[in-house]
């Protein structure tokens, strides 16, 4: 795969489900790592959705499956992670240890949970059909800010509770559409303020390896290559919104030609393919074998 540029994408919260390890499980080594990477999380009795739950085993099932594959996938060029994902990134990258992106995994969703209890009633809201200027006005009407820049006129909006069912009213007013999530943190908003510095500070202090590969950083779509930007944009994301629509184009531009989701679900690979279908795009969750992994890979370089 010598011509291709390999892009590695980390998914972050919504698709996870209870057979999310089986297929890496198929890899012996990468079945041993996951029992590790689990064995560091005691159980909580909470749903897999539960945010202190759901950030260390997306963590878990992405670096197992990189794990299962990184025998016979070629180097990546670029590493991307949407909100929690771009820890797992950097887990891929080879900065991190699975074992130490785990436990950030797990400190970080403890510190946004305690900005939850902080400031309690939040909420996130998707918007659909306004575009981004539109949409950060009309949000900031209700005291929203935006989360996530997912497309031109999508995206993704966190503020209180109390006034969703207002919001929500105002945007189909306004000829769009929206909805409101199932998730009760307003990541990547001020609300999450409080757990900057203390992301921040462990992020610091957890040793660094050599990177293998950039990773794309979220608050501004720019390639990291060292622990300092690693500690400031791994933090502030938390707190600042995520640009995936500037983070899909810097990856055009940056000339890759295949993009392999690392799952669990496939929502990255097709916002990429939608937005970029030149880039040879599929998720881990379109196969049932490494093996096909590993042949359309093949494929992918050929063409």
């Amino acid at each position: 795969m010598s011509r291709a540029r390999l892009l590695l994408l980390c998914p972050g919260q919504g698709d996870q489900h209870a057979g999310m390890f089986d297929l890496a499980r198929t890899n012996p080594a990468a079945s041993a790592l996951i029992d590790r990477l689990l064995n560091m999380q005691p159980p909580t009795g909470e749903d897999i959705f539960a945010n202190r739950t759901a950030q260390p085993l997306i963590v878990t099932a992405t670096l197992g499956m990189w794990q299962a594959i990184r025998d016979f996938a070629p180097q990546p060029a670029l590493v991307a992670g949407y909100s929690i994902g771009e820890l797992s990134a950097y887990g891929v990258a080879g900065a991190f240890t699975p074992e130490q992106a785990v436990t950030l995994a797990t400190q970080r969703a403890q510190w946004m949970d305690d900005c939850q209890q902080a400031a309690p009633g939040q909420a996130l809201v998707s918007i659909t059909g306004l575009t981004l200027a539109n949409a950060g006005k009309l949000a900031s009407t209700y005291g929203y800010h935006i989360s996530i820049e997912t497309g031109e006129d999508t995206c993704i909006a966190g503020g209180p509770g109390a006034q969703a069912d207002h919001l929500l009213q105002a945007i189909e007013a306004a000829g769009a559409r929206g909805k409101r999530l199932p998730v009760a943190v307003a990541s990547h908003t001020p609300y999450m303020q409080g757990a900057v510095a203390p992301l921040a500070q462990a992020v610091r202090a957890t040793a660094f390896q050599t990177m293998q590969a950039p990773v794309l950083a979220g608050i501004d779509a720019a390639a990291v290559h060292d622990h300092e930007r690693a500690v400031e944009t791994l933090s502030r994301q938390l707190a600042e919104p995520i640009r995936w629509l500037a983070c899909m184009d810097a990856v055009a531009e940056a000339g890759i030609t295949v993009a392999l989701e690392l799952g669990p679900g496939g929502a990255l690979s097709r916002m990429l393919q939608n937005r970029h279908p030149h880039i040879a795009t599929r998720s881990v969750a379109d196969f049932r074998t490494l093996d096909g992994i590993r042949k359309w890979l093949e494929r992918a370089a050929e063409n």
